[in-house]
């Protein structure tokens, strides 16, 4: 295949996004502080795979949400997390309980409330149209399919990040060790930079027609048209 994708991660330092070309394996990465900004950069990506939620539903949990916890062991299933409903963006961790309770809707992690002003602005620049080139992945069902669907060690752990980087080298990122030390901590992690990696795999398998998807029958989309998908 000839072309570039990319891998897309939220990080401290904005967003992260590693970049393959598919003619001759190269892959690079550069930090965005804003999706403007990576938009612009990555506007003549093939794909682009992103670890953020898109697609947000009104009230209660994503279908597709729920079917890849299913796909992982119990102490991984945590990592799917349930995005903000889309009445959240933009209001407080107070007023997002306070509105949660008031619609008998679920309440939302820390972890979630965390990145959700990267949810938002991903979910003001999408539109439907735009699904065709940018796409929700997850980096934990992708690097269990790299592992022949075997569970991995938590990232959080030397050995967990030492296999995620074997998986990512022999699936044709043989350059991410020089990535993994090109940011600085305060802006990328390493976790990062693996998350990324893998989701640039997914996109070049996505345009390949390799990669899985969640739900495997037609998505629901959401209130904007945006299907509620994730590709691993």
């Amino acid at each position: 295949m000839s072309g570039v994708v990319a891998g897309v991660d939220g990080c401290r330092g904005g967003w992260l996004a590693v970049r393959l070309d598919l003619a001759d394996a190269r892959v690079t990465s550069a930090l965005y502080p804003d999706w403007p900004a990576l938009a612009q950069a990555l506007s003549g990506m093939a794909r682009i795979c992103v670890d953020m939620p898109i697609g947000l539903a009104e009230i209660g949990a994503r279908p597709c949400d729920q079917a890849a916890r299913a796909l992982l062991p119990r102490w991984r299933k945590p990592s799917v997390f349930a995005p903000p409903r889309r009445y959240m963006l933009r209001l407080d961790f107070e007023a997002v309980r306070a509105a949660a309770r008031t619609r008998g809707d679920a309440g939302l992690s820390i972890q979630a409330f965390n990145i959700m002003p990267k949810i938002a602005d991903l979910d003001a620049a999408l539109s439907p149209s735009d699904q065709e080139q940018v796409l929700e992945a997850h980096p934990e069902l992708a690097f269990q399919r790299l592992n022949g669907g075997a569970a991995l060690p938590r990232k959080a752990d030397r050995a967990g990040r030492t296999v995620r980087r074997d998986l990512l080298v022999s699936a044709g990122l043989s350059e991410i060790d020089g990535l993994l030390s090109a940011h600085p901590r305060s802006q990328a992690k390493m976790d990062d930079v693996l998350d990324a990696g893998v989701c640039a795999l997914v996109a070049r398998d996505q345009l390949a027609g390799r990669a899985r998807r969640v739900p495997e029958t037609t998505p629901d989309r959401d209130a904007r048209g945006l299907r509620m998908e994730i590709w691993y």
